[in-house]
């Protein structure tokens, strides 16, 4: 499958993303070679920060390919942004809405064009006070199951340092390091070819996110909690 190109939104969206990473700080990616270069691939990363997507994106098309995200559907109704999105063929999400089922279309259509999606499997920024991640959503699960493409693990840290959301603290000095740290694929086969419940999406989801939590812990170089962080138990 021959690799995608960028086309002019992407260039547009990366004039801008590139010079404000780097302003803001040092970017290191360790084994971004395992990102396949070509054909569909599924990355999941765990969300500190609202800064995360500026960095990942970053992070992708480094390792050569167009970063494909979910973002919220009226995203696509701002101006200049909505037009970024739509060319950069974002994938919009329709939480709560009547349309709630387009989100998975528009996601399974990406796989099938041969994209790169990167998937945020908690929704959103982790409510751990230590910056671990919380319970998931089991989309990715589904995603992951109804197509046999490769389901890249990868942990970042260092945004929340940077901007921290929950105690409102923007902090750019002194300059931090963002480091990317890329896991091998992640074998589902044993979970292929089972029906369907939400118990297996919930397995499979935590299999992901285990490993997402084991390459956070490599690069804090600490001891990784038990579990997930459940903010309706705290």
């Amino acid at each position: 499958m021959a690799r995608e190109k960028g086309g002019f939104w992407v260039g547009v969206a990366a004039a801008i993303v590139y010079p404000m990473a780097a302003v803001l700080g040092r970017h290191r990616i360790q084994n971004g070679d395992r990102i396949p270069r070509t054909g569909p691939v599924l990355i999941v990363i765990n969300h500190i920060s609202h800064l995360d997507p500026c960095y990942d994106a970053v992070f992708v098309h480094k390792n050569g390919r167009v970063p494909h995200f979910f973002a919220k559907h009226s995203l696509w109704n701002v101006p200049v942004m909505g037009a970024i999105l739509r060319g950069a063929k974002q994938i919009p999400v329709y939480r709560g809405t009547a349309d709630a089922r387009k989100s998975l279309f528009e996601a399974n259509r990406a796989v099938e064009e041969g994209q790169a999606i990167v998937i945020y499997p908690e929704g959103t920024i982790t409510k751990d006070p230590a910056g671990w991640p919380m319970n998931s959503r089991t989309g990715v699960a589904r995603l992951a199951l109804d197509h046999d493409v490769p389901v890249i693990p990868v942990a970042r840290w260092g945004t929340l340092d940077l901007y921290n959301h929950y105690e409102k603290r923007f902090r750019p000095f002194p300059r931090k390091t963002i480091t990317h740290r890329v896991g091998e694929p992640i074998d589902l086969s044993e979970f292929r070819g089972r029906e369907e419940s939400i118990t297996l999406l919930r397995e499979v989801t935590n299999v992901m996110m285990n490993r997402v939590k084991e390459l956070l812990a490599e690069i804090r170089e600490e001891q990784a909690p038990e579990g997930f962080y459940s903010p309706r138990k705290s």
